[in-house]
């Protein structure tokens, strides 16, 4: 379904909410919206430059000699030019690299020198990438004949007309210029770089794709940049002619070809549309509708056409246009619903995206004090919406945020409390849409009002199902809408026409059909056995899915489904729409959406579970909890305002949860999304609340005895909520126990969170990975782990580089913590170059130096100091560049000296097969070594063979060898059999990732069903490589009641050692 046309230009109603807000436009820094489409155009400074100052340059450009065989520039092409305008001059006429260098001399000549360094540093970025557009597009002029001209005149004349009403038209009640608000300044920017060449290239994008929901404005722009093209104001040096394709033109049970599609809109004139199609390059086409659709687009190349003169069904002329197989040159530009872009996407040729993502928070803030006129009734109405994270979001959509603020302000003139009449976000929408139903709807045709209602519903639950949002004669009466029916939603703006004059009809926006839709599994249905439109668990799971990378198409009508199930506002519909309600499926809902005891929230690709929305959105305690209350884990993106509060909400019943992973793309300061400008106050609106709200999650810290696991990644925070965060985790009732850092900010790890460690007593496990931890982070880490009050057993720093004197300073806080048992640190820990000694304390238990840089002077300190190390039980040093000579120390200390150590990792440490007597030697007379991993060393055939000697002997202790990828072929498998054959204690052997070919693996099954000895032989396959740093310290676990075999097994052999043995 496209966007409803709820279209009023601010820049052209004189009573616009804009003229009467007293706020000055907005500065335009590039980076200041996300909806922008600059963020990757090519001279974006140009932007910054006051209109004087354009003007100035402007001038100074008509005076530059443009590249040999191009005209030169002339002023009426540059003088009502806009920025973005300008810049698609220069790249034009002065091609390449040339237009950085006028454009730099330009400013040279203005003293502009930060301009000119701007310049000069894009340019540097851009090569040598920088491509000049084809010389043979720019030259292509479209010469036209006078009665031609004065069809093309004709038509944007028409298009005016059409357009230029756009402010009196609506479809929608009330006073029409309360419908849309945004910057003119900002939407002025929009068009104007919209086509800006794109980096590194230099070059205009031929395929643009504006991206939103519905209602946030994407037929508004498609329509104002036909009314600004038909009045000459829109890149009018190109000399494009435009045309506004609505896809429901080209989805026609008749076939027809795109120049009679072209040729009806200029009145029927076959020659001049012959003549501007063989001038693609002058074409603009703007593709709109495609909610619409109810082709199906060509996936078979072969079936597309590029002759723009042949008839062709519809679905082929859409497919050809959009994968420019047809009219490759032309531009495109395509308005297009976000639930859409991954079945449209695959066929566009190269398209540039930009989202469209409706008001900005200080615009929906600055929409609410203009519609409001009494400023007390403003904040009280601001007050109320941004309480609501959730309702404050939908208002980014226009269409909403008016609806939001008509029903707000409705309550508030009969003087009743705004929190009592919308206990949440749909009671706002049962408000507006009951008043639009019962004055006009009410017993057309004989029928009652609640069997007109109940149809209604039908068809907006039958389209949400198929995920269908535009409805033909055959949905209608499947419904049981008859015609009247019909023109009575029409006639009260519940319903609209897809197309004007044609049968299909859609819901004037798809909040709309979502709540209907809602509406009809809570509507009493006294006639009936069972009372309700019952949900089976298959809808219900439905309703609560989070499908891989997109937004569930249902999420808006289980959103509705749970409000309404709320007790104030099924009330309210029972009042409001005059019809009985049934609470029936809310046990269904209790049944299903409740989870058996230890299992975890639902844990979508990116943001909140749908669940939780869901159960924000009921805002009942009781029910809430039911559903909650045996969740031990939960996995929390929190990216947006409405996020933060709906997880606060929901984590409060949760008294179970035991672990909690968080990513945090957001800070309290900055609540909002991206500004675009300045705001009337220093801070958005709902900042406050954000903080609060935020308190208000971390309060689970405190109050959850069971919580004992937090892991934050992937975050960024500013220092408020890393202070709150802090606060929380210092509190005595907090008994937190593991506090991980994964990728997060360098503000997220601060010295008041590592100040946890004393204040804490539970805490017991620190990990930070890759995060840049400075100085003062650092010394208070060393601080820390030497205060007596710091109980930490395990710390582990994994890829965040820190220099000798902190490394020394460490080294002095281990020895001085006695508590500390487990130490491991990898990738960039130790700085690169450095002869440094490994840190070993004399307490710990549990040492990983991972890819740590050792060098052989390291190797030679770590094994004298194991000399007289009487607790290291487990050792890895796997990815250091060890060698021969730097493991043979180790070998020989624990060949000579007794030692605790059962876990030892060399894997991927450089050694070969010279290094295995030694190693072979040592295994013979150290039976404290229980685990070994010598994976990712070219050991080879004699390595092989040599280790298993030691294997063969009866009172060899080792349990677990590790040889994964150590270039061993077959030639070694007789060795590897009879060490299958005849040792007692090896309970895990890893032979995965080696050549040993068919030939190797049969003798290796024939051994395991040889073998007689206990324990019995299982062959695994090898799973995935990828194995966490502690689980490598810790090695595989053992069943002592088999020996399992990894290898890269196929499954027939697996399944028949399995049945044998």
């Amino acid at each position: 379904m496209g966007d409803v046309d709820l279209n009023s230009d601010p820049c052209s109603c004189p009573s616009s909410p804009l003229s009467r807000s007293g706020v000055s436009p907005p500065s335009l820094e590039p980076s200041s919206s996300s909806t922008l489409p600059f963020r990757n155009g090519v001279m974006l400074f140009m932007l910054s430059v006051s209109a004087e100052q354009l003007q100035r340059f402007k001038e100074l450009l008509v005076e530059e000699d443009p590249s040999p065989g191009c005209t030169p520039l002339a002023w009426g092409q540059l003088k009502s030019a806009r920025c973005g305008e300008v810049v698609h001059l220069l790249t034009e006429y002065f091609p390449g690299r040339r237009a950085w260098e006028v454009a730099r001399d330009i400013f040279a000549k203005m003293n502009q020198t930060e301009l000119c360094l701007q310049t000069q540093r894009e340019l540097n970025e851009m090569l040598p990438n920088l491509e000049p557009e084809a010389s043979s597009l720019r030259r292509r002029v479209l010469t036209l004949e006078e009665d031609e001209s004065d069809k093309i005149r004709e038509y944007k004349a028409r298009v005016m007309s059409e357009q230029s009403t756009l402010c009196d038209r609506t479809s929608w009640p009330g006073n029409n210029v309360d419908f849309f608000y945004q910057e003119p300044c900002r939407e002025d920017t929009l068009l104007q770089c919209l086509l800006l060449p794109r980096k590194p290239q230099g070059r205009q994008p031929r395929t643009v794709v504006l991206q939103g929901d519905a209602g946030v404005g994407k037929t508004t722009v498609a329509k104002k940049l036909m009314l600004q093209w038909a009045q000459d104001t829109f890149y009018a040096h190109k000399g494009w002619l435009a045309f506004y394709l609505h896809c429901q033109e080209l989805d026609r049970p008749e076939e027809q070809s795109f120049s009679e599609l072209i040729a009806h809109k200029l009145s029927g004139s076959p020659a001049l549309t012959s003549r501007i199609l063989s001038h693609p390059e002058h074409l603009l086409l703007l593709l709109d509708g495609f909610e619409e659709l109810t082709l199906t687009l060509i996936d078979r190349p072969e079936d597309l056409s590029e002759d723009w003169g042949q008839k062709m069904p519809g679905s082929v002329l859409l497919t050809s246009l959009l994968s420019k197989r047809m009219l490759p040159d032309a531009t495109l530009i395509v308005f297009l619903r976000s639930s859409l872009w991954k079945t449209v996407s695959p066929f566009l040729k190269g398209p540039f995206l930009i989202p469209l993502t409706g008001f900005s928070a200080p615009e929906r803030s600055m929409y609410f004090r203009s519609y409001f006129k009494n400023r007390h009734d403003a904040d009280a109405a601001l007050r109320f919406a941004t309480g609501n994270a959730v309702l404050f979001s939908m208002c980014r959509v226009p269409v909403t945020c008016w609806l939001v603020c008509s029903c707000l302000k409705r309550q508030m003139e009969r003087g009743s409390g705004l929190p009592r009449a919308f206990p949440n976000a749909t009671a706002v929408f049962v408000h507006y849409l009951s008043g639009l139903l019962p004055t006009r709807v009410r017993h057309v045709g004989g029928e009652t009002h609640q069997e007109q209602l109940k149809h209604l519903c039908s068809l907006a639950a039958e389209g949400m199902w198929k995920n269908q949002w535009v409805f033909g004669e055959t949905d209608l009466s499947l419904a049981r809408l008859d015609e009247r029916d019909v023109e009575a939603f029409l006639g009260v703006r519940v319903l609209r026409r897809a197309v004007a004059g044609g049968d299909l009809v859609a819901f004037t926006h798809p909040s709309f059909q979502e709540f209907f839709a809602a509406l009809l599994f809570v509507l009493c249905f006294p006639q009936r056995l069972r009372n309700f439109q019952a949900l089976d668990r298959f809808r219900i799971l439905q309703l609560l899915a989070h499908p891989e990378r997109r937004r569930n198409h249902l999420a808006g009508m289980a959103l509705f489904l749970f409000g309404l199930l709320n007790d104030t506002c099924a009330l309210a519909v029972e009042q409001l729409f005059g019809c009985k309600v049934s609470l029936g499926n809310k046990r269904k809902l209790l049944k299903v959406a409740t989870l058996p005891p230890d299992g975890d929230l639902p844990t979508p690709q990116h943001g909140l579970p749908q669940l939780l929305y869901c159960l924000h959105e009921i805002r009942e305690e009781a029910f809430v909890g039911q559903i909650l209350h045996d969740h031990r884990k939960a996995r929390l993106a929190i990216s947006k305002v409405r996020d933060l509060q709906v997880s606060a909400f929901c984590l409060k019943f949760c008294p179970r949860l035991q672990e909690l992973e968080l990513a945090v793309a957001w800070a309290v300061a900055k609540a909002t999304s991206l500004s675009p400008g300045r705001l009337p106050s220093p801070r958005p609106e709902g900042s406050d609340r954000s903080s609060l709200w935020w308190q208000d999650f971390c309060s689970v810290f405190k109050t959850h005895e069971s919580l004992e696991v937090l892991t934050v990644k992937d975050s960024a925070m500013d220092m408020e909520a890393v202070q709150i965060l802090a606060a929380a985790l210092r509190h005595p009732h907090c008994n937190l126990r593991k506090l991980i850092f994964k990728r997060v900010g360098p503000l997220v790890v601060s010295e008041g969170i590592i100040r946890v460690l004393v204040e804490n007593q539970y805490l017991r496990h620190l990990e930070i990975r890759d995060t840049e931890m400075g100085p003062r982070v650092m010394d208070a880490l060393c601080n820390t782990l030497r205060h007596p009050r710091c109980f930490l057993q395990c710390l582990r720093l994994e890829g965040c580089p820190f220099n000798p004197t902190n490394r020394a300073d460490l080294t002095r806080s281990l020895k001085r913590n006695i508590h500390l048992k487990t130490l491991m640190l990898r990738r960039g820990s130790l700085e690169r170059g450095e002869q440094c000694p490994p840190v070993l304390a004399p307490q710990l238990e549990r040492l990983s130096l991972e890819s740590c840089d050792l060098t052989l002077l390291s190797c030679g300190s770590l094994a004298f100091s194991l000399v007289s190390n009487q607790s290291l039980t487990h050792l890895s040093l796997a990815e250091n560049a060890l060698q021969d000579d730097g493991v043979k120390q180790l070998w020989n200390v624990l060949r000579h000296f007794p030692s605790p150590l059962q876990r030892l990792v060399l894997r991927n440490c450089g050694l070969t097969s010279e290094c295995c007597q030694d190693i072979a030697s040592a295994l013979g007379k150290n039976k404290n070594l229980r685990s070994l991993d010598l994976g990712c060393n070219s050991l080879r055939d004699n390595g092989v063979a040599l280790l298993c000697q030691p294997l063969l002997n009866p009172d060899s202790g080792l349990q677990v060898l590790e040889l994964e990828e150590c270039q061993f072929t077959s030639v070694c498998c007789p060795a590897l059999t009879s060490v299958l054959l005849h040792n007692r204690t090896l309970r895990h052997l890893d032979l995965s990732g080696n050549g040993v070919g068919l030939r190797g693996a049969k003798l290796l099954q024939d051994a395991a069903l040889k073998r007689v000895l206990r324990p019995e032989v299982v062959l695994k396959k090898r799973q995935s490589r990828g194995v966490d740093m502690m689980r490598r310290l810790e090695g595989p676990v053992v069943n002592m009641d088999v020996l399992q075999v990894v290898q890269d097994w196929k499954d027939e052999l697996c399944d028949q050692a399995a049945g044998t043995v």
